[in-house]
């Protein structure tokens, strides 16, 4: 939610859109595979979720990177949110929502792999939806805030320690 955040404060709501559909596209994929049983080949093979971990942790230091450098107040036309294809990759890389759609499928363990795959998904797409909605929302509100260099340079170094942060947080 760090990303949503610092996008709709850096680039608005309506720029931050396809970020949002990205994110509760892949989430939702990530369940839905995870329901049909890919999951327990990450669960069965440590080695592969400790390699999500390293890539997750690689991509989200170089975002945190960026963001430390970012000058929002000073934005170029070439500046860009995460686009949809972007979005949804990062949550194929994201450890914390394989580890959430993991554990969520012994709520659905009855169900046919189908069926898990359909109620994991749907309901993963749908919180996320309105989840990232509302943290997009509230960092295009805070970029009124926001109104000099120093505001946006201290807003988005506070967002890249956070991710930094989290980025230690995989390994724990």
């Amino acid at each position: 939610m760090i990303l949503i955040t610092a996008s709709g404060a850096r680039f608005g709501f309506q720029r931050t859109i396809p970020h949002i559909i990205g994110v509760a596209l892949g989430v939702g994929v990530i369940a839905a595979v995870t329901g049909i049983g890919i999951g327990t080949l990450i669960t069965a093979q440590p080695a592969l979720g400790f390699v999500l971990k390293i890539i997750a942790s690689l991509w989200i230091l170089w975002m945190a990177y960026n963001l430390w450098r970012a000058n929002p107040a000073q934005q170029k036309e070439t500046d860009t949110p995460f686009t949809f294809t972007e979005a949804v990759l990062f949550q194929w890389v994201n450890p914390k929502v394989w580890a959430v759609a993991l554990s969520a499928t012994a709520y659905v363990a009855t169900f046919a792999p189908v069926q898990q795959a359909v109620v994991l998904a749907s309901t993963f797409s749908t919180i996320n939806l309105g989840v990232c909605t509302f943290w997009a929302v509230a960092g295009s509100l805070l970029s009124y805030l926001l109104t000099n260099a120093t505001a946006w340079r201290v807003f988005m170094r506070i967002m890249a320690l956070a991710l930094v942060g989290f980025s230690v947080l995989l390994f724990l």
